[in-house]
């Protein structure tokens, strides 16, 4: 399974860096990537791809997941955490948080239109979406 940076530190290594290695990359395996490996690739462990391995997946490692360490976790290392580690932390950190959801100003659009506003209103206002 291919994952990014997705916290909301913008430094290097940041999930909101555009620059390789970061969350917005849009070159080759990207989080920002269109193509294969990338965070807005369709295809298999893409983050638009909606089966297993996938970042809009719901089942474990999917980036729609609510357990452990899923992107719609609210617990310690989850997508929806603040501290260290989580999804919505801001500084920079030294095992910061990876996803394979699609980057934000994508994957909370796509949220609020599938019936998660929930886990859209906590992400959105964090991620200016």
């Amino acid at each position: 399974m291919t994952t990014w940076p997705r916290n909301r530190y913008t430094g290097p290594g940041g999930g909101l860096y555009t620059g390789p290695g970061g969350g917005l990359y849009i070159g080759p395996d990207g989080g920002a990537y269109i193509g294969p490996g990338g965070g807005l690739y369709i295809g298999p462990d893409g983050g638009m791809y909606i089966g297993p391995g996938g970042g809009l997946y719901t089942g474990p490692g999917g980036g729609l997941s609510t357990g452990p360490g899923g992107g719609l976790s609210t617990g310690p290392g989850g997508g929806l955490s603040t501290g260290p580690g989580g999804g919505l932390y801001t500084g920079a950190d030294s095992n910061p948080y990876r996803s394979n959801t699609p980057p934000m100003h994508v994957f909370v659009p796509w949220l609020r239109a599938n019936g998660y506003g929930w886990a859209a209103d906590l992400l959105g206002p964090a991620h200016g979406v």
